[in-house]
């Protein structure tokens, strides 16, 4: 399972993976906590150890603690006594507001790694189209985890996340991301106040959408940026040894991929860009 899902549901398209519980559209939080098996909590105990081998003198250990789930009672992480953790339920329910009076839509939510990270996403209205019939959707993300691996992290997006390879993409585009450390308690109303600078930030990416759509790349610019991206090694003579990841971008950037033949994508940057985000999520899983 390299998706690494536990759990999840969707609305729309099933993910490439076909985990899942799929929901009609305008669905309360609810029944998405219950469908994308989120309807649980994380505990905590101490942690304790043992200090002989007959296990007759157990001693706690006051600067850590354990969290655990509540419905299955499996271990998750050991952390520090100062560790705010995130609920499930608040992961979903930061959206309450947003989905009743904000035109959101929750897309996706889930469940990776045996309940460690945690993640929902949202339609935000504000797509765009490209020449070609090509359309980008915006998407609010918020992710968080409780293995310290994560920081609670809210920000805009194009990239729908199924997956932990699509939440891990989305992730790395660190623009305009607002984190909140677990040492920090978790303040919806503040995170998402501070998001309100947000769309400004979408209007941008939309610009530079467009530009990209608009750059022209030939068959050979296209062959070394995808060289160039995979690290390929040249032989003797300097020669770029064109590896198998490579051979397969510029197969589904000259048109077996996904949108390769729109108008905003055949020939273009933005080609590049859908070809690169195609393998990471789909193609390098099922190879």
């Amino acid at each position: 399972m390299a998706h690494l899902i536990e759990s999840m549901a969707h609305t729309g398209q099933p993910p490439w993976h076909g985990v899942g519980n799929r929901l009609p559209a305008k669905q309360s939080l609810d029944i998405w906590q219950q469908a994308a098996g989120m309807d649980w909590t994380i505990e905590q105990s101490d942690v304790l150890y043992n200090v002989t081998s007959d296990a007759l003198h157990i001693r706690p250990f006051a600067m850590s603690k354990v969290l655990y789930r509540s419905d299955t009672l499996a271990p998750l992480s050991v952390v520090s006594k100062r560790y705010n953790v995130v609920q499930p339920h608040e992961v979903l329910h930061f959206y309450q507001d947003l989905v009743q009076a904000g035109g959101f839509e929750l897309e996706t939510a889930g469940v990776l790694k045996g309940g460690r990270k945690l993640w929902a996403l949202a339609k935000t209205g504000q797509d765009m189209r490209l020449n070609g019939g090509d359309t980008v959707k915006s998407y609010l993300l918020l992710a968080t985890s409780c293995d310290g691996t994560l920081c609670t992290t809210a920000q805009f997006t194009s990239l729908r996340v199924v997956c932990n390879n699509t939440l891990q993409m989305a992730l790395n585009d660190k623009v305009d991301a607002i984190k909140v450390p677990h040492s920090t308690k978790f303040n919806p109303k503040h995170v998402k106040e501070v998001l309100g600078l947000g769309l400004a930030n979408w209007d941008l990416f939309q610009r530079n959408i467009h530009e990209l759509s608009h750059r022209s790349v030939s068959p050979t610019e296209a062959i070394i940026f995808f060289s160039d991206l995979i690290n390929d090694p040249t032989d003797d003579d300097d020669n770029i040894v064109l590896s198998r990841p490579t051979l397969k971008l510029q197969e589904l950037y000259q048109g077996t991929g996904m949108g390769s033949d729109l108008v905003s994508a055949k020939n273009t940057a933005w080609g590049l860009v859908n070809a690169v985000t195609e393998y990471v999520d789909v193609r390098r899983e099922v190879a």
